[in-house]
């Protein structure tokens, strides 16, 4: 509870069950069944308590000779594993070091100097199963080609399965982690034995035909995953680190459905003003703008599928096409081929398009392409990365671009973060924290009869207490006062204060305080964002 890993009202619901099922289970039990407490965070609170080291016999280096001073089949009846000596004494790590039976298990084999240590039964089980396949193969460093193919099929299987939009494999000094990024956040997946971390490299080398013996320097691929149904592409980088390459995959899928725009997480008044003042103009700039995953390229999606249909000519610049989209042309940008954004720009307008999509505004030159199409009376869908829509604006300008041509074809900034969702298997009322609320400038009365939710977490979604997530918007809509305030090269302070006085600009704070007042996201989400 000190930690802040518990609650009080957990506690004691705790308490409730344990005397409630009248046998005799310790409280950390009941703590993981009922999902108030993940096992590996209960560990390290037990580790720090007792004064016991925390260890992963999964992925120490185990000493044979002292593992095999017990005869074949004693490790299967003991939540133990010996890992090495330390001085006169012999390291163990136990499920649970304060049970005396064991402790006196382990005297009988391994002598009465021993050094326990706390560790996750899992990792113990596994660190089992991993000395006898040894001890039956006769070799600890050996991977078999099938076994290395296999485990990376698995890898990258279970991400898709999952939703997940980034694979990262990380070589650690005793072992290879395995983290997903599921909803913007990254997640433990899994751990191998460090000595799988050639092999596997080498295999997804070969996958995105990157160069093998090269291991000095970075590099990057591309992978097209099909394997027992599930199809996706994926982007593969190669980090060079002092623990030999670091491996990131981002998922792209090759998504037919696509989200709404009615659905992107809008007010209804917003949504309104958005289409009716924005997307059905003629002419004129729209940008969707936010740090990299904050969901910009569904929401352009969801602009193309608005304008789509057998009247109107849409033409694509994108690096990589993400989703597939029946009646438009997209070009998915190749610099191996030559086939570079500059080169896709100039040709771009000669195709008479209705609607330009520029995957994202990188420098001047597609900015000033962007301009010169809005300009010439074509409507122009894009992204750019910066942190608000008044700071798109600002960006454009920094780019010499002029104020005048900013002003008079841009129509519509918009602003997005992506917030997670309470999950709704173990959501439950929560009570705002008021510190937080007071330094974003609200008061107890402004959140009275509100619903403020969090999730406990469940095994369902890995204890997160989250799933999905959802966008908050911030909209500006360039009206005669922001343009004048552009013209006349008023600061960022000035425009914002304009668009809030003048244009009625709801921030990304205020809609993400509405959404969390509504249930729809949590305090300590939007903490982590504003």
């Amino acid at each position: 509870m000190e930690l802040g890993y518990l609650t009080e009202g957990d506690l004691e619901e705790t308490f409730r069950i344990q005397k409630k099922e009248g046998r005799k289970r310790k409280l950390g039990e009941v703590l993981i069944e009922h999902n108030f407490i993940e096992e590996r965070k209960l560990i390290d609170v037990l580790s720090m308590q007792m004064g016991f080291p925390f260890v992963e016999p999964q992925f120490a280096d185990i000493d044979p000779d002292i593992y095999h001073l017990v005869p074949y089949g004693w490790y299967d009846d003991h939540a133990m594993i010996p890992i090495r000596k330390e001085g006169d004494q012999t390291l163990i790590a136990f499920a649970d070091p304060l049970d005396t039976v064991e402790f006196g298990a382990a005297q009988m084999f391994f002598g009465t100097k021993l050094l326990p240590a706390i560790a996750l039964p899992g990792s113990i089980r596994e660190a089992i199963k991993r000395m006898e396949r040894n001890r039956t193969e006769g070799s600890n460093n050996h991977f078999e080609a099938n076994h290395v193919i296999d485990t990376v099929n698995e890898i990258i299987g279970t991400a898709i399965v999952e939703n997940v939009s980034d694979i990262h494999l990380e070589p650690m000094p005793d072992r290879l982690r395995v983290r997903f990024r599921h909803d913007g956040v990254l997640i433990h997946h899994k751990d191998f034995n460090k000595n799988l971390i050639p092999p596997l490299t080498s295999r997804i080398k070969i996958m995105c035909q990157a160069d093998i013996a090269e291991k000095r320097r970075h590099q990057g691929g591309r992978i097209v995953f099909n394997e027992a149904g599930n199809e996706a592409d994926l982007r593969a980088s190669f980090y060079v680190t002092i623990n030999r390459e670091k491996i990131v995959l981002r998922i792209l899928k090759q998504q037919s459905h696509l989200v709404k725009i009615e659905d992107l997480g809008m007010a209804p008044t917003v949504f309104e003003r958005f289409r009716e003042e924005a997307l059905d103009r003629p002419s004129g700039v729209v940008m969707i703008t936010g740090p990299t995953g904050s969901g910009k390229t569904t929401a352009v999606y969801s602009c193309i599928n608005y304008l789509n249909d057998p009247m109107t000519s849409i033409i694509t610049a994108e690096d990589p096409v993400e989703y597939v989209v029946e009646g438009i042309a997209q070009c998915s940008i190749n610099p191996k081929l030559d086939l570079t954004y500059e080169e896709t720009l100039r040709h771009i307008v000669r195709q008479d398009p209705d609607v330009v999509v520029i995957g994202e505004i990188r420098d001047r030159f597609s900015a000033e392409v962007a301009v010169q199409a809005a300009l010439t009376g074509h409507k122009v869908v894009t992204t750019f990365h910066t942190e608000d829509s008044i700071g798109g604006l600002i960006r454009l300008m920094n780019m010499d671009i002029e104020a005048f041509l900013v002003s008079s074809t841009v129509v519509s900034v918009i602003a997005q973060r992506l917030l997670r969702k309470p999950c709704p298997l173990c959501e439950a009322p929560d009570n705002p924290n008021l510190t937080i609320l007071r330094r974003w400038g609200y008061t107890p009365e402004d959140v009275k009869d509100t619903d403020f939710r969090k999730g406990r977490g469940c095994a369902k979604y890995r204890y997160t207490g989250y799933q999905g997530r959802i966008a908050v918007v911030e909209m500006l809509l360039l009206d005669e006062y922001m343009r004048n305030a552009l013209i006349n090269h008023s600061t960022s302070h000035q425009i914002r204060r304009i668009s809030i006085e003048k244009s009625g600009l709801i921030t990304l704070l205020e809609a993400g305080i509405i959404k969390a007042s509504q249930g729809k996201t949590t305090i300590p989400r939007m903490e982590t964002i504003f």
